[in-house]
């Protein structure tokens, strides 16, 4: 594979005339680059009228390499052509270099170019692009490239630095301007014979300087070109390397991309996030532009105007910068009713919603970088967790959200510059655990998280944030305008209509599970837990009349229908003849639940076994725990034309290791609800748990 490497421009602010003289003290030795051996002249030839001066020489460069690979391949040195063709009419310097050593087994080439500044004449752009090509070579082909390319461009971050040497040498000695060629006069008869026939390596001198060639010469026509000092201001410190690739797909994208060409700092997001990896990065950034084409983002800012729904209940929005000077968003994430958010607008709403913050983030980073003068491509995200609970876990939610992270990890990568998670209760881990391993793996070293009050103080936000813009909930002076949320009234919820729309109806029936509990006749579910210490979650939807919900553990397996294997409808999965405390232990109090409500809840294991969760139909207070009902109970339910209870239910079990060390988190941390619910926890000693009611 041909490796490249293509430069930006580089910009001397002297003329042409006096760089070049700072060029020819680099011959016929180069102190200042200690590789560079020296080099003599092969061949040498000048136009008729001066103009044009050809010189090809043989160069020099000791090897930079282990001690066994220079054994292996016998050589101290290597040795290089380089023809110089120096135009002193149109003021260019064309350079062309190739290997001889070792050219049937490598081959590397070299295109130079000095030229004048297209916008300042007085100014020197200097261009360089390169190619190496390693067929083979004794087995050590990948740690010749490495080396090769690690050699290349230390030569290249040295070269600028050489000829500003040599410039500064030559105006400390008295010469600060040296004149423009001009043609000497000559007599007709000297011009007729001019125009006879020429020597043949003039005349290629002549189309060099002045006609189109491999080399990059079109930096003199090209207004899209990149410079050193455009990048440094704009775009960062980038190594050579890196400079190269963000060149290379900057090029390749202006020759066959038909649509907007993206802004470099756009560009460099992608060849960051795949480690500046060509190919990868183009791929990436081909499919993210005909995202962008096919969903019409890039008139998302002109087009999109959030409803006033997620206006008032959407507790997010830009609020100052940090200390860096990256824009900085809030997100109340507690305070926000996911759920309702999702039945009341949709997902789709709410995926516009997030890609107009992250394409407003990419306007306000510009904006920023011109305001403090330094290249500024992320921002920063403070995520306020008070107030979070099982209802953010609502299952569509993840899903959605999951999908959401997915399209901007696809399509703003290294836009994020740090996360700031304050105020993380216990819950957070099970959050964490179903969202992390979706999300990329730099993004997440980004993550800073805390809990209870460990933001405040030093090592909190005033490390990244000035107290005058720390916000007031969190303890600051600031008043922050970012709205408060709250819970979306059901009245504003989508219709099922609405809803199969835009399929989310049935994404959600393919997601829950339903139930009808009637009189005597609980509806269970058995999960089994083969390990002490995992995570029970459940999320349901209570449709129609009341139903107690209570968790159960066994150490035996109840006798399952033939049909589901974790529960059975119509009916207990427990034996008649069990005894509480004896047979089967209650280890969550029994929760009473309202028709219109929806629950939330989570439980930690402590032994392994059978654990059943039981919904049945609400009876008056004094019979709300009473023992298991007896076959006649049932048996008259069932044949009952009486009211029953409708649901919509989901449960999940989420293994410790994929806790990765935080259960301990989530048994210990406590949580300040908001208003969005209330809470009503277990003291059995055997559980931590969180059920949650949204009324």
């Amino acid at each position: 594979m041909v490796q490249k490497y293509q430069s930006p421009v580089r910009i001397y602010k002297y003329p042409f005339e006096l760089v070049m003289a700072a060029y020819e003290k680099r011959f016929p030795t180069c102190p200042q680059i200690p590789v560079f051996l020296g080099s003599e002249v092969l061949r040498e030839s000048r136009s008729p009228d001066g103009a044009v001066h050809v010189v090809e020489r043989s160069c020099r460069l000791r090897v930079e390499a282990p001690r066994l690979l220079r054994k292996i391949a016998g050589v101290e040195h290597v040795v290089f052509v380089q023809r110089n063709v120096l135009n002193w009419r149109e003021r260019t310097l064309l350079i062309e270099a190739r290997n001889e050593t070792f050219a049937s087994r490598v081959v590397v080439n070299e295109s130079c170019s000095y030229t004048v500044h297209p916008e300042n004449e007085e100014w020197t752009c200097f261009e360089q692009c390169a190619s190496l090509d390693i067929r083979s070579f004794f087995g050590f082909e990948n740690a010749l490239e490495k080396i090769a390319m690690k050699q290349y461009t230390a030569n290249v971050k040295r070269g600028k630095e050489v000829i500003e040497h040599y410039l500064n040498e030559l105006i400390s000695q008295g010469t600060s301007h040296i004149p423009r060629w001009t043609p000497a006069p000559v007599r007709e008869e000297d011009a007729r014979s001019q125009a006879g026939p020429r020597d043949p390596g003039s005349l290629e001198a002549d189309r060099s300087g002045s006609a189109p060639g491999p080399a990059p010469e079109t930096v003199l026509t090209d207004e899209d070109k990149l410079d050193a000092d455009y990048i440094e201001r704009y775009v960062g410190h980038l190594t050579p390397v890196q400079e190269s690739c963000l060149i290379q797909l900057r090029h390749w994208l202006q020759e066959t991309h038909k649509g907007k060409i993206p802004k470099d700092e756009h560009i460099l997001r992608f060849l960051r996030a795949r480690d500046f990896h060509l190919d990868k990065a183009r791929e990436m950034l081909c499919q993210s532009l005909s995202w962008r084409k096919q969903h019409q983002v890039d008139l998302l800012l002109q087009t999109w105007q959030p409803p006033a729904l997620l206006e008032e209940f959407y507790a997010g929005g830009w609020h100052y910068q940090d200390r860096d000077g990256r824009p900085l968003y809030i997100l109340r994430l507690g305070h926000m009713d996911t759920k309702g958010l999702m039945k009341a607008v949709g997902e789709e709403a709410l995926l516009k919603h997030v890609l107009s913050v992250n394409e407003e983030g990419q306007k306000r980073c510009e904006g920023n970088t011109k305001q403090f003068g330094r290249p500024i491509s992320s921002w920063t995200c403070l995520v306020d967790l008070e107030g979070l609970n099982m209802r953010h876990l609502w299952r569509p939610g993840v899903k959605a959200l999951l999908r959401m992270i997915e399209v901007v990890e696809d399509n703003y990568p290294e836009t994020l510059g740090r996360l700031l998670i304050v105020r993380a209760p216990r819950v957070f881990p099970v959050l964490w655990t179903l969202i992390s391993p979706f999300i990329n793996e730099n993004t997440r070293q980004k993550f800073l998280i805390y809990s209870g009050s460990n933001y405040q103080g030093p090592g909190g936000l005033v490390d990244y944030l000035d107290k005058e813009v720390i916000p007031d909930f969190l303890g600051g002076e600031c008043v922050c305008n970012v709205p408060e949320g709250g819970l979306v009234p059901k009245s504003l919820y989508l219709t099922e209509e609405e809803q199969g729309h835009t399929d989310q109806l049935q994404q959600w029936r393919e997601t829950y599970q339903s139930a009808s509990v009637l009189r005597g006749a609980p509806h269970e579910v058995a999960v089994e837990i083969l390990e002490g210490e995992s995570v029970i979650t459940w999320d349901f939807d209570i449709l129609r009349g009341d139903v107690v919900f209570s968790l159960y553990h066994s150490k035996q397996m109840p006798k399952l229908g033939p049909q589901e294997p974790g529960a059975r409808a119509g009916g207990q999965l427990m034996d008649k003849g069990w005894v509480l405390g004896v047979d089967y232990s209650r280890v969550e109090a029994p929760l009473v639940c309202r028709e219109g409500e929806s629950i939330q809840g989570s439980h930690v294991t402590r032994w392994p076994g059978i654990y059943l969760l039981q919904w049945q139909m609400h009876s008056p207070p004094g019979n709300v725990a009473c023992s298991l009902p007896g076959v006649e109970d049932v048996l008259t339910a069932l044949h009952s034309p009486g009211p029953k209870c409708k649901l919509l239910y989901y449960y999940e079990v989420l293994a410790s290791e994929d806790f990765r060390g935080s259960m301990s988190s989530l048994e210990s941390c406590t949580s300040g609800f908001s208003q969005l619910s209330t809470t009503t926890s277990s003291s059995s000693g055997q559980s931590h748990s969180s059920p949650l009611v949204s009324r």
